[in-house]
């Protein structure tokens, strides 16, 4: 093997220092909800009835649970006995549900619900370029606030297109409420214009979906869809509202009951403390523990920091945990998995003891199962009992709300003074010594930009306080690694679909959700150009989204995949065109231009500072052509199916494999 170029020597990443706490705007909702009503501006009584979702009530009986009052009713614009149509109805019970933004794409089976939102004084709509931006920006919103994204599209194209957003909110667990138009009610299934059955098409890909067909439940199903969403393992939600149902007059009774007694009857309990005790007893037993935390524990970072600092467990996380412990701790071992560092996964495989928090033990994490954490013992906490013993038999497992596990955890710790001499220091200084031998690290060529350092750079001017979104691919595993997530809901990402064109509408969401932050899109080009349309969505809303564009002219994971186990053959991972490929093609530079956007390219790593500092002094949007060589690749990596044992930490697509 041959290098073509001579390197410079190896830059290692060196994690800033913890920066001041971040201050969300809104409540977040926790990944598991007690049975009241998700939006505390309410102040109606939620009824929960014991009457199945898809039948009507047949008794007055039913059980009442009544949330805290808040200090202002809900003041409707209509009088209580005002007829209005279903669509003013459906945008008034997303007023109740404490909805001001929703991303919404028009259509023929939509106008009405659009003609509604006009009359709305409380629910801005951001509006996307494409139905596939909408549902990814609702995602960001999700994902930043912890609060439910709504979206909304029309009938036929206008739903399909909310696909892979739905799939995406699925596997990651993200809350999400979309609403589609559909044909009249007699036209359904006549294969009319623009019909098809989302209900059917998005039914293994969301929590739970409606198609209305009675305009006087639609109260009731916004509500139940709200609840549903985001409590329990939160998740997409599909109301499918035909239009001579949004044309309907009706006054509506904002008091019926959720029809969801299974799906209650079904949401976990508080921990057995006999099983918190159970595990309390293996870590005073254990040498070697590990904590394997994921998107699980996004909001008990609180109580999860308060668990490390009583028992001093070294914390490996997801790529959907990132942040919800802070990454500059001296305990954190940032990233395990396929891309994840040698001692996390070094920890993870030498460990007695792995204490696996909110996590499904996904393939990307795992490799090899049977050789993944094959010497420990293993406790799995999560809410989805469907995730319990799926992929790996725990010997210990409680299914449940990771926070109250903690909390409940956490007590016993503190209570108990033989816990307090927990001494895992020998463990840690073995650990110490892995990352001093492995640090994440990258080559410098000349005046090449080496893509990660880009990101340390970002890191270092943001001082670790932006929230980041990314596509899919080499620049999202770099943007995992090389940027210090100290907080939760820094990280927007889509991790289990891996959808790439998520980056930029995810930025947008995220942007509205949390108009106080610093909002970077770290996109490759080829994700970038998936969803560029959405540039004129920023602009148009004037949204202050910053976009690093990782610009190789390549498909660069592809690229690498074929580097090392394809003797390099490129098979149409080239983005440029091959008649010109000395130019970078297509010019970035013009999109931004033709949706008036600043924008600049930098080639030269001495230029790259000063240019990421005036993207980031900009007022409102910016987009920055980062040209960066295609030969890099993401390491360490541990190749699919293969184990710790396997893991590559060099090379490049300078050399032939």
């Amino acid at each position: 093997m041959a290098a073509v170029a001579s390197p410079n020597p190896p830059v290692s990443a060196k994690p800033p220092s913890i920066t001041h706490p971040f201050q969300p705007r809104t409540t977040l909702l926790p990944r598991f909800a007690l049975p009241i009503a998700s939006n505390p501006k309410k102040r109606h009584r939620l009824h929960i009835s014991n009457v199945l979702s898809d039948s009507k009530p047949t008794t007055a009986a039913s059980t009442t649970t009544r949330p805290p009052l808040p200090a202002e009713p809900f003041v409707s614009r209509y009088a209580p006995d005002q007829p209005r149509k279903g669509s003013d109805v459906l945008v008034e019970a997303l007023e109740r549900e404490g909805v001001t933004d929703v991303f919404a794409y028009p259509g023929g089976a939509s106008m009405e619900i659009h003609q509604a939102l006009t009359r709305s004084q409380i629910i801005r709509n951001v509006l996307p370029r494409h139905e596939q931006g909408g549902v990814f920006a609702a995602e960001g919103y999700a994902r930043a606030s912890g609060l439910p994204g709504v979206c909304i599209a029309t009938s036929g194209p206008g739903a399909t297109n909310l696909v892979s957003g739905l799939a995406d909110a699925l596997l990651d667990s993200i809350p999400i409420v979309a609403i589609t138009g559909q044909v009249p009610r007699r036209m359904i299934g006549t294969d009319a214009f623009q019909e098809t059955p989302i209900v059917e098409v998005t039914r293994s890909i969301t929590k739970h979906n409606y198609l209305v067909l009675d305009v006087e439940d639609i109260p009731r199903v916004v509500r139940e869809a709200f609840y549903l969403a985001s409590s329990g393992r939160p998740g997409p939600v599909l109301i499918d509202v035909p239009k001579d149902i949004q044309q309907q007059l009706v006054v509506p009774k904002w008091d019926e009951p959720m029809r969801l007694s299974g799906y209650l009857s079904r949401l976990p309990k508080p921990p057995n403390e006999e099983h918190l005790e159970q595990i309390i007893r293996l870590i005073a037993e254990s040498k070697r523990p590990v904590l394997y935390t994921g998107g699980g524990c996004l909001d008990s970072s609180v109580e999860l920091r308060r668990f490390v600092e009583l028992t001093g467990i070294p914390v490996a996380s997801t790529l959907m945990g990132l942040g919800a412990f802070p990454a500059s701790d001296d305990l954190s071992l940032q990233m395990l998995g396929m891309h994840g560092t040698v001692y996390a996964n070094y920890a993870v495989d030498k460990s007695d003891l792995l204490l696996a928090f909110g996590v499904r033990f996904d393939d990307r994490v795992t490799g090899k199962l049977e050789a993944f954490a094959s010497r420990a013992k293993i406790v799995h906490i999560d809410i989805d009992s469907a995730e319990i013993g799926k992929n790996k038999i725990p010997h210990v497992s409680v299914c449940g709300d990771i926070k109250i596990a903690l909390q409940g955890l956490n007590k016993i710790l503190e209570e108990k003074g033989e816990m307090k001499n927990l001494d895992f220091s020998s463990w840690k200084k073995e650990l110490d010594e892995q990352k001093s031998t492995h640090p994440l690290s990258f080559k410098t060529f000349g005046d090449a930009i080496p893509p990660q350092y880009a990101i340390q750079v970002l890191d270092e001017l943001t001082g670790g306080n932006a929230i980041i979104s990314t596509g899919v691919g080499q620049h999202q595993m770099w943007a995992a690694q090389f940027y210090k997530y100290n907080r939760p809901r820094q990280w927007l990402t889509s991790g289990g679909l891996g959808a790439m064109g998520f980056g930029l509408p995810a930025a947008i969401g995220a942007a509205v959700a949390r108009p106080d932050s610093i909002v970077v899109d770290i996109d490759g080009d080829g994700s970038f150009m998936m969803n560029v349309q959405e540039l004129a969505t920023i602009r148009v809303e004037n949204l202050p989204v910053k976009i690093l564009l990782l610009n190789n002219q390549h498909l660069g994971m592809v690229v690498q995949w074929e580097d090392r186990f394809y003797k390099a053959n490129r098979a149409h991972t080239y983005l440029g065109n091959p008649s010109k490929e000395t130019e970078i093609f297509p010019n970035m530079l013009k999109f931004a231009e033709a949706c008036d956007i600043p924008s600049a390219r930098v080639t030269k790593i001495g230029d790259l500072r000063a240019a990421i500092q005036k993207m980031l002094d900009t007022p409102g949007p910016y987009l920055l052509d980062v040209i960066v060589p295609h030969q890099e690749h993401v390491l360490p990596m541990i190749p699919a199916g293969g184990g710790f044992m396997d893991v590559i930490t060099d090379g490049d697509g300078r050399i032939k494999y």
